[in-house]
């Protein structure tokens, strides 16, 4: 059986399951951010920003693969 994946309709258009990923990401990583610079994220790697992509790119991943 195929896995049906839940589409977000905004004013008539529908919008692919993958941006509505995208922005969840976002939220979550909004969230955490004050977390992270009370845990000293930024103190633990060199290039923070990529840090941050990379922990972006995890939680979208995982996101992808639970719904």
């Amino acid at each position: 059986m195929a896995h049906t994946f839940p589409e977000l309709i905004i004013g008539g258009v529908l919008v692919a399951p993958f941006v509505t990923y995208l922005a969840t990401a976002l939220v979550v990583i909004v969230v955490l951010r004050p977390v992270l610079h009370v845990v000293g994220f930024a103190k633990m790697f060199s290039n923070v920003q990529l840090a941050e992509m990379s922990l972006y790119v995890t939680i979208l991943g995982l996101l992808m693969l639970l719904f």
